[in-house]
């Protein structure tokens, strides 16, 4: 479930452990949006022979609302800094799907952005400062940069061997994209320009 640490004393509280009567499949990645709300994946061993991972998002007031049951391994995600879009890494699936947030707070129209290659799909989401989506895919050793309309614009590959990159972050303020890269345990960072006028 959703867990609370408190860093002074070290004590963990659960925020959420169950909804309604049904205990998680297995939380995976959590995303806070611009209104405080916290948008959550529900993974556990859900893939395309069971698409069955779940996309939630919890209210401030505590309202639990399913968004998506049908996900072929949920993992990262990002809301859009609007609060228009929000974007599920589905790592079976090799896929990154886009769903536009309706004024009810309820997703429609979720579709396919971009669909990748490999052994092992996506991990991690960000969103850089300039509204391009960052794609960390461990099976790739690397992290994808998609414009608005799913687009590859650039890869920032690792410099190791047999990388698995899993997570992606931006230092705020900057064009540095950081990474991390789960076989070694080492942190990388990398320069990513920003878009041309030919790109926005």
């Amino acid at each position: 479930g959703i867990r609370r640490l408190d860093p002074r004393s070290g004590n963990i509280e659960t925020v959420l452990g169950h909804r309604n009567s049904e205990s998680f499949k297995g939380v995976n990645d959590l995303v806070f949006d611009a209104a405080g709300r916290l948008y959550f994946t529900d993974q556990g061993q859900s893939g395309l022979h069971d698409p069955t991972g779940r996309v939630y998002r919890l209210e401030p007031g505590g309202r639990l609302d399913a968004l998506l049951s049908n996900g072929p391994s949920p993992n990262g995600l990002a809301v859009s800094p609007d609060m228009q879009v929000l974007y599920v890494a589905m790592t079976r699936a090799n896929q990154v799907w886009r769903g536009p947030i309706q004024a009810d707070g309820s997703l429609t129209k979720v579709c396919a952005l971009q669909t990748f290659f490999g052994f092992a799909g996506p991990d991690g989401l960000a969103l850089d400062p300039h509204g391009r989506l960052l794609v960390a895919h461990p099976g790739l050793g690397g992290v994808f940069v998609l414009d608005a309309l799913g687009t590859v614009t650039h890869f920032l590959r690792s410099p190791l061997p047999h990388s698995l990159v899993t997570n992606v972050a931006c230092r705020p303020g900057h064009d540095s994209v950081v990474m991390t890269e789960s076989q070694s345990g080492c942190v990388l960072e990398a320069h990513l320009p920003p878009p041309r006028e030919t790109d926005r």
